[in-house]
């Protein structure tokens, strides 16, 4: 909740009722307490099961914490689950309405069966009194993360924004024509300079890059990062993200944590 603004009560609920109070083959074989399914450009390892259709596939995690950060990430980065974060997070009814009413789940009773485990439990009580179960000071700012992390692009979009990966011999004239844009505007998406030649593995941007990155609130500069390469990263718009961290050039020393959202 520190890290990802996403109500506890909310996460726990959710990890209760898709995993059946963490009884579930899913978290017994592949530590997936969500059931967060391989879809969208998922490379990891795999479980199988029955679902909504026959042999499904699931991802698997190292551990139940990488299973609840995916979790985080997975409301964080898609953009039918953005207004949630406009909620307040102690109001875990909206919350839960508005997952409903964004398409995490079919059941026309997911909603309530939510609100219903929340109070049973009394897991508002989390929301609350968060400094009373877990001291803020005790969290880092630098979370463990799952084992997909950093983003990648997955279905063609990161942070919402519709990406591709670089491919050997791929061109802007390739990319722009591919996706009915222009050499210009695809290099505008990306904060690219004129002269920018593209590199084998990089993700280029097909629509303009967002204001804020919601997966995890800071960056720590790694060697040979750039302003311009860590706004790609994470989709977000270079000026922007030049402001919000008070910064004017492109270079930025190693170790400096740089803030993605407020």
């Amino acid at each position: 909740m520190y890290i990802y603004h996403i109500p506890a009560s909310i996460t726990l609920a959710q990890g209760v009722l898709e995993s059946g109070s963490g009884r579930s083959p899913l978290v017994s074989h592949a530590n997936n307490h969500f059931g967060i399914k391989c879809k969208d450009g998922y490379n990891g390892p795999t479980y199988y099961q029955d679902d909504e259709t026959k042999q499904e596939c699931f991802r698997v995690y190292s551990s139940a914490d990488a299973s609840y950060y995916d979790h985080s990430l997975f409301l964080c980065s898609r953009p039918a689950y953005t207004n949630l974060f406009a909620l307040s997070m102690s109001d875990y009814k909206s919350w839960a309405l508005g997952l409903k009413k964004s398409g995490y789940a079919t059941n026309p009773h997911y909603a309530d069966q939510l609100i219903e485990i929340i109070e049973v439990n009394k897991l508002y009580e989390y929301d609350r009194n968060p400094e009373k179960y877990l001291p803020r000071a005790s969290v880092s700012d630098k979370p463990v993360f799952p084992d997909n992390f950093p983003p990648q692009c997955v279905n063609g979009m990161i942070n919402g924004v519709k990406c591709v990966s670089v491919q050997k011999g791929t061109t802007f004239f390739g990319i722009a024509k591919q996706a009915g844009l222009t050499v210009q505007q695809v290099k505008a998406y990306n904060n690219f300079p004129d002269n920018y030649v593209l590199k084998e593995g990089e993700i280029v941007y097909l629509q303009p890059k967002q204001r804020r990155y919601f997966a995890t609130k800071y960056h720590y500069v790694q060697s040979g990062e750039t302003m311009l390469s860590i706004s790609q990263l994470y989709a977000m718009n270079l000026d922007v993200f030049k402001e919000m961290n008070h910064v004017t050039g492109n270079w930025v020393p190693v170790g400096k944590r740089l803030i993605l959202h407020y």
